[in-house]
């Protein structure tokens, strides 16, 4: 087993992370920018270290910063959580050479799925069934880029290969704005990812956002572990979450599922990882894979029993995977709603003293925060402050677990978004499963311009 982790990340991820090591025995150390010297989690780690200013560019992103921290330390090794240096395969890859395991999957995988024109290539060759598209990255040639885009058929979305998040990318409606669209494009991406590759896909007009979750040790072994409907996003953002997708059946699961698991087996994954899918019209479409652990992992824990942030540390310290797909079984249906320190009309960042919190609770609740009385939401990172994930028989004791711990929920001091997570869950629309991801922004703007509300 390992003896010393760093996390190095912040907020409910990092007191995630540290409560699955001291359930294994596994010491802790918690790095941290001067703001976040007040986290829960550092003031619960064996150790913390400073690593730099509030910047996440001289503190979370800083990575001689970190290695240091776990030389200084006597650490093993170092876990990225997610968002910050978690998908960088640089890091990944220092992390290896100075002597450290890296608690993800090796750098070579990271650098491929991270390249989305080679992750779209191996996913192919895997036989995980993808979006039609150009097949590779555009040139400069106006007539070929055209002729590319007759054959897909329009609507067609130019995507920069190194992009993600919702960034580097432009839906083109017909030939006449093409052109301009990949030269744009390029031009974004090159500013943004230090990358001017892009390729052309056919875009999907109602598609829902269907992901599967999966475990390998890289030695040969890997399960999935059902999948996640998230559909409800805000500027490509993920709002709610839940697991598993209505509409879903256990024959088409099982199908993908075993999809996701041959193509991990192929390419030597290890980790935890997500599969993203469109999913229209009864099939499945890949457009990435997440190389971490997801936001929204705790749905999936939820309806399955099973600690991935537990089994990611067993499977870095070089144990074999313990569960076997005949194991997985999916009980009864979870939510999770994002908790955001921001304004619910307008979306604006609202940092500042929290007050007062009072946590929800009851049978199926589940809160991941770090927040507490008196602690004061910085302005230097994501406004996510929390989730508030529930558990019940079936969707519809779920939603009103969701409805009930939504309103037991105080957070003073600030502004949160949860007015909006209740009337999401109040929504006719939501209530009856199978949104599009562009249900919510639609419904946002009626609400926008009063034709109707959400609730």
């Amino acid at each position: 087993m390992l003896e010393k982790v760093v996390i190095a990340n912040r907020g409910e991820i990092a007191l995630r992370i540290l409560r699955a090591c001291h359930a294994l025995g596994i010491q802790t150390v918690a790095v941290h920018s001067t703001v976040d010297r007040n986290l829960k989690h550092v003031a619960m780690a064996d150790e913390s270290v400073c690593i730099g200013p509030p910047p996440s560019n001289r503190s979370y992103l800083d990575i001689p910063a970190i290695i240091a921290a776990a030389e200084v330390t006597d650490a093993q090794a170092i876990h990225p959580g997610y968002g910050f240096l978690s998908e960088n395969a640089d890091f990944a890859e220092r992390v290896e050479q100075s002597g450290f395991i890296f608690i993800g999957p090796r750098a070579e995988t990271i650098r491929l799925m991270g390249d989305k024109v080679e992750a779209i290539k191996a996913m192919k060759a895997a036989g995980v069934p993808c979006v039609p598209g150009s097949g590779g990255p555009l040139g400069e040639d106006a007539d070929t880029n055209l002729r590319i885009a007759g054959e897909i058929g329009y609507p067609v979305i130019v995507k920069a290969a190194g992009g993600g998040g919702g960034r580097g990318m432009r839906v083109v409606h017909g030939a006449d704005t093409l052109v301009s669209a990949i030269s744009t494009t390029k031009a974004e991406a090159k500013a943004a990812f230090g990358n001017d590759m892009v390729y052309m896909e056919k875009f999907l007009e109602n598609p829902r956002h269907v992901e599967i979750q999966v475990l390998a040790d890289g030695q040969g072994n890997a399960i999935h572990l059902g999948e996640r409907d998230c559909s409800m996003q805000r500027r490509h953002q993920k709002v709610v979450e839940e697991a598993p997708a209505p509409g879903i059946s256990e024959e088409m699961r099982n199908e993908i599922g075993k999809v996701c698991v041959d193509a991990c087996i192929r390419i030597g994954y290890r980790g935890a990882g997500t599969f993203e899918f469109l999913f229209e019209d009864g099939r499945f479409y890949f457009i990435e894979m997440n190389t971490r652990i997801q936001v929204e992992h705790p749905v999936t824990e939820m309806v399955t029993g099973v600690d991935l942030v537990r089994e990611q540390l067993l499977i870095a310290a070089g144990h074999p995977l313990s569960i076997k797909q005949e194991d997985i079984v999916l009980r009864g249906h979870a939510i999770e709603c994002r908790i955001n320190a921001e304004d619910p009309e307008s979306f604006m960042p609202c940092p500042g003293l929290i007050k007062h919190f009072h946590a929800p609770g009851g049978p199926g609740v589940r809160v991941d925060t770090h927040i507490y009385e008196g602690y004061r939401v910085p302005s230097n990172y994501d406004s996510m402050i929390g989730k508030l994930i529930v558990h019940g028989a079936d969707r519809e004791q779920a939603i009103a677990r969701m409805r009930t711990a939504l309103g037991e929920m105080v957070v003073d001091g600030i502004k949160t978004n949860v007015p909006l997570q209740l009337r999401i869950m109040a929504d006719p629309g939501f209530q009856k499963g199978g949104c599009n991801i562009h249900y919510l922004e639609k419904r946002l703007n009626e609400r926008k311009s009063k034709v109707i509300g959400l609730s």
